[in-house]
């Protein structure tokens, strides 16, 4: 990846129709699938059995010796409401794993344009600060105007760029 140029490492640029494409298609999901899905709280999930790749097969397989061998089935167990977790199991595997990359890729993308549009910004904050100490007119008040970002945050070494928050 060419870091040399602030800023031209992502070029994110959507077009118009497909952007609101894709707006509807997201108003769509959550229109759809949000009265289906459920919220829980952190520690309510930790306390979840979890099911996770290797355990699709066990799970599966039992339900089949559930439904042939009935006389094995505890008194707590629906069948029908275990046959019918397992097939929504497999619905919304079905649909979380390609959102799961969506949003890991737009997880990457909001962190590159991020990290560039912070790093181009930085640039222009530390020539403006210097353009200020030579007392170039005009360059006082953007500096002040930007300099409350960093505000509370104490002085830096000398040539060490703020982080951002």
């Amino acid at each position: 990846m060419n870091t040399n140029v602030i800023g031209k490492r992502n070029s994110f640029n959507i077009p118009d129709d497909d952007l609101q494409a894709v707006q509807a298609a997201v108003q769509t999901l959550q229109a759809k699938l949000v009265p289906h899905l459920v919220n829980i709280g952190p520690d309510d999930k930790r306390a979840l059995t979890k099911m996770g790749s290797k355990s699709v097969d066990f799970v599966s397989k039992t339900l089949t010796y559930a439904n042939t061998n009935p006389q094995f089935k505890p008194a707590f167990v629906d069948i029908d409401s275990f046959s019918s977790d397992v097939n929504a199991f497999g619905v919304l595997r079905s649909l979380q794993q390609p959102v799961s990359q969506l949003a890991d890729m737009l997880d990457d993308s909001l962190a590159l344009t991020g990290s560039d549009a912070m790093t181009a910004a930085l640039a222009y904050y530390q020539s403006v600060k210097a353009a200020n100490k030579l007392n170039v007119p005009g360059a006082a008040t953007i500096s002040d105007d930007l300099s409350t970002r960093f505000a509370g945050q104490g002085v830096r070494a000398p040539g060490k760029a703020p982080t951002s928050a």
